[in-house]
């Protein structure tokens, strides 16, 4: 039996990825009271004949303060009954969940005439921290939209056996940085070939800049140390139980350089132990 269980902020995109895994074959339920999930694994794990051996539950911060400060000893009860258990923790920025209750004028769990959203929000994330800090996955929703969510639940899904997602992103400074970066690397000291005007009109994908990049003594230094860096500790992450790491690469414009970079680690880092995603933002 795989136990996928899904909780994070109101607002953060559970919904979204409950509807996900049931589209992927999972047989979901949604808002189960925490003190039920041990008798109700048990019970799906002794009924596969009727039931499908993936489950996923999702829940949330409704439930009784007393049974969410017991989810880690429920967690290890699940685990000592050979029951293989994920969870899924989503979050977002206030700022973004803020907007997101404003647009849908939905209500949160925990709002009433003397507590704001604001308190809500924050009220939340303490009451939620003792599933959070057991979590398996942590995603941070603030950039995506419901079609990057779900792509990132597929190929977590799909491609379990990698055991760790790398995911490349090139940005440009001027719009700010990726929020879901774990890794952050500036590229801004390298040779810009925005300033010859031969380049500009291309980006870090075509052969033009590929070709000026790769002439570039700094180039080869920044990638090689770059690649050092994540070769040394990705090991690490790996045996923590990660399952998914953002390294982010930036320049000024998000066009050339970091671009460049990204495709270089790309095929530096694409093996049959790692799954690899790109993005380029700024060519969206």
């Amino acid at each position: 039996m795989q136990l996928i269980i899904v909780s994070g902020l109101s607002g953060s995109g559970k919904s979204i990825v409950l509807n996900a895994l049931e589209d992927y074959g999972y047989y979901c339920i949604d808002n189960l009271p925490v003190g039920l999930i041990w008798e109700f694994a048990n019970y799906i794990n002794h009924s596969l004949q009727v039931y499908n051996e993936k489950i996923a539950v999702c829940i949330d911060v409704r439930n009784i303060r007393k049974e969410i400060e017991d989810f880690p000893q429920i967690l290890e009860g699940l685990k000592q009954s050979d029951i293989e258990c994920e969870i899924f923790f989503l979050t977002a920025d206030q700022q973004v969940l803020i907007k997101r209750f404003s647009e849908t004028r939905r209500k949160h769990p925990l709002t009433n005439h003397d507590v704001s959203l604001s308190d809500a929000i924050n009220l939340e994330k303490t009451l939620l921290d003792p599933i959070y800090q057991v979590s398996s996955l942590q995603i941070n929703t603030s950039n995506k939209n419901l079609h990057q969510l779900r792509l990132l639940i597929s190929k977590h899904i799909n491609e379990k056996e990698a055991q760790l997602i790398l995911s490349f992103q090139s940005f440009g400074y001027k719009n700010g940085i990726p929020q879901d970066a774990d890794f952050v690397f500036d590229v801004r000291c390298l040779p810009n070939p925005y300033w010859d005007k031969n380049l500009r009109k291309y980006n870090g994908m075509d052969d033009e800049i590929k070709q000026y990049m790769a002439l570039q003594q700094e180039t080869k230094d920044m990638l090689s140390q770059m690649i050092g860096f994540l070769e040394n500790w990705i090991p690490n992450f790996k045996s923590s139980n990660r399952t998914y790491l953002t390294i982010a690469i930036g320049c000024t414009g998000g066009q050339h350089r970091s671009v460049y970079m990204v495709e270089e680690m790309v095929k530096h880092f694409t093996n049959e132990q790692l799954s690899i995603s790109t993005r380029h933002r700024e060519l969206l």
